[in-house]
């Protein structure tokens, strides 16, 4: 609950940025991080928000030095320092990903996205997965997860970066209810959806 007046307040400043008036909850939660594990890392995790996810993540062994977040509000950046003091938090457009030299090339273990990819332009979508596929090694996976009944990432952006969607789960048990995605390269025999 203390969470939920500063997500509260974010969404109204600026609601295509944020895109929820609240945090995700525990079923959503466990949806996102069921598929990692310590072996997965390091994580990049791209609008943590409140740190929901990141806490999920912890839960499932992973080291707080293990994790870079990427979070676009000041505010929301300043928590996340104050909470996860061990993670990387770097406040920034995750749009621009590709340009920030986080990590040596295709060194990424997973991305977890909180990001409103429904509320972005194309171009915009483009530079996110573009940008974190080039830290992703090979077998890496993106996670997002959307209020859409529908991937929320569109076959043409799929087709031209090479990516393939599979959907992961859905629950009725977050407001509103939620499903997510796991992207991934494709193999040369594989097609976009999965």
């Amino acid at each position: 609950m203390s969470d939920l007046l500063p997500f509260l307040r974010a969404w109204v400043a600026d609601p295509r940025r944020v895109a929820a008036i609240s945090p995700s909850g525990p079923a959503l939660t466990e949806l996102m991080t069921r598929e990692v594990n310590p072996e997965n890392g390091p994580v990049l995790e791209l609008g943590p928000g409140t740190g929901v996810f990141t806490r999920g993540l912890l839960a499932r062994g992973l080291d707080q030095r293990e994790l870079t977040l990427i979070e676009a509000g000041q505010d929301f950046a300043q928590t996340l320092a104050n909470r996860f003091p061990q993670a990387r938090v770097v406040c920034m457009d995750a749009t621009r990903l590709g340009k920030a030299n986080l990590y040596p090339e295709q060194n990424l273990g997973t991305v977890i996205s909180g990001l409103p990819l429904l509320s972005m332009n194309p171009r915009q979508v483009m530079g996110v997965l573009d940008g974190s596929f080039r830290y992703l090694r090979h077998g890496g996976c993106f996670y997002q997860f959307t209020y859409s009944p529908r991937c929320p990432v569109h076959a043409s952006i799929l087709s031209r970066l090479g990516l393939k969607a599979a959907r992961v789960g859905h629950t009725m048990r977050n407001v509103p209810p939620s499903g997510v995605y796991r992207f991934s390269r494709l193999k040369d025999d594989e097609t976009w959806f999965g």
